[in-house]
């Protein structure tokens, strides 16, 4: 689902899973006896295979977790301190006074929150701030796996079509008041509401029965019809088709409980009174101030481990860059890195970096001319040399990449050619003329000069590299196809708005800028954008007048049908084949694979994204501010 920016802040340690070429560290929680006393012993074996669990029907198999940043020591048994407190490797843990996270995670690069509301956030920036305030039914953890969240165990009947989740007890809102099923019920049927507008929930719930036609507005609601209560601490969910990866859309978060007492009270300004209650996560707001800061707490009415720090601060930057400065003036406890400085960066001792499930791409609005020709959309592509860009651009930051779906997800294709038919990452010039030509004599056009003028809309969240990027492909346009292309740099919520319009989108030539993963699966990197009538499909790919039109369709019926094959080896392939059409068609010109880097003071311990950006709420439980200096030094 998530758009996201060119960089972002990164764990405290890299170790994260990215695929089946790559170890992850895992871990077994258990207990053993030292010297009389029980403690908490950690475990670690090295796996060379994705480890998803077997969770798509049912939640009753333990779990195995990637190595978490808190974690103690090998020999844990052997430490008098192991299993007695939660600070780690000799980081003492500093006073309650002093548990204040100052971070650049969620502002750093936007002004405000895009979307604060559940059911509208299409974004990562605006996702990462919801999942601290709410949660679902479940969760995604730092593998991609799903977990209990507000569902202590659920089943599914392949007869009925029927997943039945039953909550854990005594659940509540952040101001005490209670929360059943019914308040889930609600908030799945508001999110897919007509009224509601969300361009998320009608795509990420559309295996919810019925959930097109409450959408479309043809029935009120789909309460006691696919949502169904039989009592408060259990809700049924039917759904139109049994596909493998609909555990992974109800963590998504227009899936998440709201508090209908406030929305009734507040309508759409509800998200601006949040310190009065409305979630269930591991924090509540404090103090949101549009534009300036949000400040979070933690809720004391959480159903998980509560968190160590007594308060987190997000302050928002519409320049990224802006970040580094006050991280090393101590004002932020981890910022990003502006390309100009990354070197010197890299020989830091806060330095850190992980690969991102996240590709950065341009695209073209197959309903406006002269990109609904589908060789001159090739001619584009083709004529930029994209490693050039990732070497003396990003310094080797990114990996230029002609994939849609990144290294490290389920479907990734390590044969997958670029239009030209190779694995070629330097453009082809020559092809590309030719393709130009090719394009201009089927629109009727005798030169350049008859095509409409082309604007590329991009955001640059004040990153100078993304600036630079663009100034050189701008150039290579030029010096390759002799067309001049403008460029107009926009807010980035603006053009996250515009981006989610779907076929209304008013962009013709645009930056993603990039997509992240949702889930592991690759239907979320082909029918959820790309599908007829997804709210990621802008570039209209096969709702146009082009000539090629009813391919893509049958394309798009393909995905379709991919997406419910229930042999995992036979979806796999069948998404392959999805994916070589859609580069060929120039769906998207992708660009990079995301490497993200940062800094983070050492008095941060415990804090780490997953490899799709994003901190699963259990996660919060180990971060805490240590002795450690440098440090912001908030105080509560």
């Amino acid at each position: 689902m998530y758009r996201v920016r060119r960089t972002q802040p990164c764990p405290s340690f890299p170790l994260e899973e990215y695929g089946t070429l790559c170890y992850t560290i895992l871990r077994e929680n258990a207990t053993v006896r030292h010297n009389q006393q029980e403690y908490s012993a950690i475990f670690f074996s090295l796996s060379f295979e994705r480890r998803r669990k077997d969770s798509d029907m049912q939640m009753n198999k333990p779990s195995r977790l990637t190595l978490s940043s808190s974690i103690l020591c090998l020999l844990a048994m052997l430490l008098s301190a192991c299993g007695q407190t939660s600070t780690s490797n000799n980081h003492q843990k500093a006073p309650e006074n002093k548990q204040v996270f100052v971070s650049s995670t969620v502002g750093g690069g936007t002004p405000d929150i895009t979307h604060f509301d559940p059911a509208l956030a299409g974004d990562l920036y605006s996702t990462f701030a919801i999942q601290t305030i709410f949660t679902g039914l479940v969760s995604l953890d730092d593998n991609g796996n799903v977990q209990k969240q507000l569902a202590d165990s659920w089943e599914f009947s392949p007869s009925s079509l029927t997943w039945t989740f039953h909550l854990k007890p005594n659940l509540k809102f952040s101001d005490g008041k209670a929360l059943t099923s019914h308040d889930i019920a609600w908030s799945i049927d508001r999110a897919l509401q007509k009224n509601t507008k969300s361009t998320v929930a009608p795509y990420y719930l559309r295996y919810i029965k019925d959930s097109d036609k409450l959408n479309s507005g043809a029935i009120s609601s789909i309460i006691d019809d696919s949502l169904i209560t039989p009592d408060p601490n259990t809700i049924e969910i039917k759904v139109s088709q049994p596909v493998a990866f609909f555990l992974d859309t109800l963590a998504q978060t227009s899936a998440y409980p709201v508090e209908q007492s406030l929305i009734e009270k507040y309508g759409n300004s509800w998200t601006d009174h949040l310190e009065e209650g409305g979630g269930d996560g591991p924090f509540k707001v404090k103090n949101y101030v549009h534009q300036k800061e949000l400040d979070i707490v933690p809720n004391p009415n959480y159903y998980g481990s509560k968190p160590q720090l007594q308060e987190v601060i997000f302050p928002f930057y519409k320049q990224a860059d802006a970040t580094y400065s006050d991280y090393l003036a101590n004002k932020l406890d981890d910022s990003g890195i502006p390309l100009a400085n990354l070197a010197q960066a890299k020989s830091r001792p806060d330095y850190h970096q992980h690969s991102v499930l996240a590709i950065n791409y341009y695209t073209m609005n197959y309903k406006q001319k002269p990109f609904d020709n589908i060789h001159i959309r090739q001619a584009f592509e083709l004529a930029i040399n994209k490693q050039k860009i990732t070497d003396k651009i990003w310094k080797g930051l990114f990996t230029a990449t002609n994939h849609i779906i990144p290294n490290g997800m389920p479907g990734y294709n390590a044969e997958l050619k670029g239009v030209d038919g190779t694995t070629n990452l330097t453009g082809n010039p020559k092809k590309a003329q030719d393709l130009l030509q090719q394009g201009l004599k089927e629109e009727g056009w005798n030169s350049i000069s008859q095509m409409p003028p082309v604007t590329l809309t991009y955001s640059s969240a004040g990153i100078q590299a993304g600036k630079d990027e663009v100034t050189e492909l701008l150039q290579e346009w030029k010096d390759v196809l002799n067309i001049t292309v403008s460029a107009n740099d926009i807010d980035v919520g603006v053009l996250f708005d515009d981006e989610g319009k779907g076929a209304n989108n008013p962009l013709s030539f645009y930056s993603g800028p990039a997509w992240g993963a949702d889930y592991p699966d690759p239907e979320d990197w082909t029918t959820l954008l790309f599908d007829k009538g997804a709210a990621q499909n802008g570039m209209n790919y096969g709702q146009n007048n082009s000539t090629d039109a009813a391919q893509q369709q049958a394309l798009q019926t393909r995905m379709e049908q991919a997406d419910v094959l229930q042999n995992q080896n036979q979806r796999i392939k069948e998404y392959n084949d999805i994916e070589q059409q859609l580069v060929n068609d120039v769906v998207w010109i992708p660009m990079e694979q995301q490497l993200a880097s940062g800094l983070r003071k050492p008095c941060v311990q415990g804090f780490r994204h997953t490899a799709m950006g994003l901190m699963p709420p259990d996660d919060w439980t180990n971060v805490y501010i240590s002795n450690d200096r440098p440090c912001v030094d908030q105080t509560v």
